[in-house]
């Protein structure tokens, strides 16, 4: 029996049942029996959400007596974890499971297997629809899809017949009235002040079950026709320049809104007995169930534009097509959404727009692409969004800081006026020292370069005064394309960057895809069973493996610096020989272009990344094969201490001034004297002040950051003596405590230096 069928036998006989005069007990009595029969299940029962518990209102197959005795809490037992994670839980042993709790009075402990699916109404989990066997064993996917649809039914019923408490449904708690704070991850960093608006205004399904099953697929198709148009439209309008990696962002986005797969389920949907609308909300459900299963953040972003294209397309069906965006914003705004779309949000007034919150995003989202373009500060993972901002409240958002204050009282506004108002006084003297290079008090010049990755970074390069792109992240164009970058797309880009920095330098790096950085064209290059994806197929090794990849890149990088200085960095180089192979790999391409006849740089320059520390104890072979030498401190550092820097409890030990990284870097340094080698640091540690300070006290004269942190380490540097500085440094970590961070402040309190 197909889901569609299962669902549709037991639909078929639920709409007897919602249509007789029985009242709401005796319709949730007759439900579990008719699920009970149609799965041939032995226990079928039903909690509802009641004075914030969940409590059994019905069941076939447990003690009768246990019916409005038995309760739980939400997270309690299988049931409240259900709830709680609004997800699915099929086992085959139930007492197998660590949130498994014995409740005696149901007499259930002579059943083995379990499932259960949330019942869910306003994008908030009202109760729990579960079954259970005898026999230990494992539901099959039909009957979960029949369970799931027969959730959506329960759902209007429970609604209609005031089973649950609307404000629970709702989500109005007394913490909607004062002032609150969530936290979340920064995505793009900023500050932005405006009144919450959410993104979609709610589309209530009024009817779950169809009358007409024809009907309900016409108005699907004719939904789909209209959204793809919309999705064409946006993508023609958007601002950012042919050829650009928005550009292929939404493509990705387009490629899903005419995805088959996508509109044959919602097909099958409609097959079981369920309205257009209720149909693409049941596919939607599997969909977010899918997306917490989903460890691979690249995929899951996609999934994010699948759902994103979902709620366009409900809205479509269901007549209710203005979001937030069509009905224009009025005043300062803080948006709030689940997730975002590329398309989206290019539909906002970005004079209004100040700010996003989402509840779940990533920093690889398409959207924060986008935003970052536009300026806007964003903020993702911000849980209990809805259960805390009401349309229209007050929000203090500091993306920067990755928090918001929800309704401030009025000194916190005012403080943060301030601090918006002092921080405008700092971007401004920031601003002011694009043109004056970064001396030190004693005359020594700074290199202060910055990073990049996307055609659109390249515009901070004149409004920072960088001296330079120290690191021009080239993988970010493979992790937006949904598929791999063809030789004249790569080329095209990178003569446009050449072309905006000028006279300046721009340092590519090769790509680094893999481990956190994974892209589905070429899973079968990346080994998704990495125990440590960091530390395993990436990089530098991917790149040698396949061949293809690396040749396409060194000859369009060849090309697209045809007459002018090429720098060229290869990532994750573990021993000389990975070096060397990579720079055969352009020696090779170099000579094809030259017998064609082709114009060849003037200059390549060819360098390494210093980020496994191995690479350290062979450098005196290393170094007189390169023209520069570039530490990257992110990777290093997780490196040395065996601490993964996206594991929160090994932040502490993820210290830039701890003795052993430091002396590490000096380390470095010292032994590249002499050799003629330029070197420096690109990455996070640079741009932090202290950091920055700890650098130049060893020795480092290039660093490479965020362009955001350009104007603040060249105000640095200008505030320097270094000689009084190495000594310090010299003398702190030749007795070391734990870290140098307040020898550090002191250091820099004393001389009025700002390092916060």
């Amino acid at each position: 029996m197909t889901a569609a069928a299962a669902a549709r036998q037991i639909l078929t006989r639920l709409t007897d049942v919602m249509a007789s005069r029985l009242h709401a007990q005796g319709k949730l009595d007759q439900v579990v029996e008719i699920i009970g029969e149609c799965l041939s299940s032995e226990v079928c029962s039903i909690y509802l959400l009641r004075e914030g518990m969940l409590e059994l209102f019905a069941t076939r197959g447990l003690n009768q007596s246990a019916v409005h005795v038995t309760r739980m809490a939400i997270g309690e037992g299988l049931t409240g974890a259900i709830a709680q994670k609004v997800e699915t839980l099929n086992l085959a042993e139930a007492k197998a499971h660590p949130d498994f709790q014995y409740r005696p009075e149901t007499g259930e402990e002579k059943f083995h297997s379990f499932a259960g699916v949330p019942i869910v109404y306003r994008e908030r989990a009202v109760g729990v629809l579960c079954v259970q066997h005898v026999e230990p064993r494992r539901y099959e996917e039909v009957e979960i899809e029949a369970l799931q649809t027969t959730a959506m039914v329960l759902s209007e019923l429970i609604a209609n017949a005031e089973l649950i408490d609307e404000e629970q449904a709702l989500g109005l708690t007394a913490e909607m009235t004062g002032p609150q704070t969530l936290t979340g991850l920064t995505l793009v960093k900023g500050l932005g002040a405006g009144h919450a608006v959410y993104h979609q205004p709610r589309v209530e399904i009024t009817q779950v079950m169809a009358e007409d099953t024809e009907a309900e697929r016409q108005r699907v198709y004719r939904a789909f026709d209209k959204m793809r148009e919309q999705i064409d439209t946006l993508a023609s309008q958007a601002e950012f320049g042919a050829g650009g990696e928005h550009e292929e962002v939404l493509e990705t986005y387009k490629m899903f809104a005419y995805d088959e797969g996508w509109s044959r389920r919602i097909n099958e949907a409609i097959d079981s007995g369920l309205t257009a609308e209720a149909a693409i909300e049941r596919v939607q459900q599997h969909t977010r169930m899918r997306m917490r299963e989903i460890d691979d953040p690249l995929l899951a972003d996609r999934m994010h534009d699948l759902e994103d294209l979902a709620n366009r397309l409900l809205r479509i069906v269901a007549g209710q097509v203005g979001t937030a965006a069509s009905q224009g914003l009025r005043r300062d705004t803080i948006l709030i959404a689940r997730n975002l779309g590329p398309a989206e949000l290019l539909e906002y007034d970005k004079r209004r727009l100040k700010g996003v919150i989402l509840e779940e995003g990533s920093l690889t989202a398409h959207v924060v692409i986008v935003a970052r373009a536009m300026n806007v500060p964003v903020i993702g993972r911000a849980k209990g969004v809805r259960t805390t901002v009401r349309e229209g409240d007050e929000i203090l958002l500091d993306a920067t800081a990755g928090s918001a204050n929800v309704r401030p009282l009025p000194q916190l506004a005012d403080a943060f006026q301030a601090r918006f108002a002092k921080s405008r006084e700092k971007q401004a003297t920031y601003a002011s020292l694009r043109d004056v290079e970064p001396f030190t008090r004693c005359g020594t010049r700074i290199q202060v370069m910055m990073n990049a990755g996307l055609r659109d970074d390249m515009s901070a390069l004149g409004l920072t005064g960088a001296d330079g792109v120290g690191l021009f992240r080239t993988e970010f164009q493979f992790l937006v394309s949904a598929t791999l970058p063809q030789r004249e797309r790569q080329t095209r880009l990178y003569r446009d960057v050449l072309d905006a920095a000028g006279d300046k330098p721009v340092i590519f790096r090769t790509v680094d895809i893999g481990g956190d950085k994974s892209v589905p064209y070429l899973a079968s290059e990346i080994a998704a069973q990495d125990e440590n994806p960091a530390m395993g197929w990436r990089a530098l090794r991917l790149a040698l493996e396949r061949e293809g990849l690396m040749k396409i890149q060194a000859r369009s990088l060849l090309e697209a610096a045809a007459g002018r200085s090429l720098y060229v960095m290869f990532p994750m180089v573990s021993e000389p020989w990975e070096f060397d192979a990579a720079k055969a790999v352009f020696d090779e391409q170099l000579a094809f272009l030259r017998a064609q006849k082709k114009l060849l740089p003037e200059r390549i320059n060819f360098g390494a990344m210093l980020e496994v520390p191995a690479l350290a104890e062979v450098l005196d072979m290393l170094l007189p094969r390169l023209s520069f030498l570039s530490i990257g401190t992110n990777d290093l550092t997780q490196f040395l201490f065996a601490a993964d820097r996206a594991n929160p409890k090994l932040a502490e030990r993820y210290d830039w001034l701890s003795p052993s990284i430091l002396r590490f870097l000096k380390r470095v340094m010292q032994s590249s004297i002499g050799s003629g080698v330029d070197i420096g640091v690109c990455g996070e540690m640079g741009g932090r002040r202290l950091e920055a300070l700890a650098l130049l006290g060893i020795g480092y004269r290039r660093l490479s950051i965020t362009p955001a942190a350009v104007g603040p380490i060249k105000e640095l540097v200008r505030k320097v003596d270094l000689a009084e500085l190495t000594a310090a440094m010299n003398g702190w970590l030749a007795t070391p405590g734990p870290s140098l961070r307040a020898q550090l402040s002191q250091w820099a309190d004393a001389r009025d230096i700002e390092y916060d």
